[in-house]
């Protein structure tokens, strides 16, 4: 495992407790998992996502991340409903690894409530958290 120093935290990316990060692109949030969270995971060999159409609420658990070391559920840090999932995992885990923030996103949803972006951590915050 990487130290905090090592690992990347984009700021223009908002960050959960769980280690999801979001961003926004237009009216869409982009989601994923942070660089922390997959230093700690290891290597990925899996990931499993919803389906487009289906709807979440905040904090609703919306997939797994199977790693060499464990298997890891995913929670949504805002709710929405999914419109795209990143199909480029099914056969290419590994760019969660290797591209966290870009290759390795994981969903774009249509916000339910824009409100809960506030409740998210910017970099700053996230990395004392980590340090915590």
């Amino acid at each position: 495992m990487k130290e905090l120093s090592e690992l990347n935290f984009p700021d223009d990316v908002m960050y959960s407790d769980d280690h999801e990060w979001t961003k926004m692109e237009n009216d869409e949030a982009v989601i994923g998992i942070s660089d922390y969270a997959q230093d700690q995971l290891g290597d990925i060999v899996f990931v499993e996502l919803p389906q487009v159409g289906e709807t979440f609420e905040k904090g609703a658990e919306f997939g797994t991340v199977e790693s060499v070391k464990a298997v890891s559920e995913l929670f949504l840090p805002v709710g929405g409903e999914i419109i795209a999932v990143n199909d480029a995992l099914e056969d290419t885990p590994e760019l969660v690894n290797n591209e966290p923030y870009t290759g390795g996103w994981m969903l774009r949803i249509k916000l339910s409530d824009k409100s809960e972006l506030d409740q998210l951590m910017n970099k700053s915050a996230y990395l004392e958290s980590l340090k915590g």
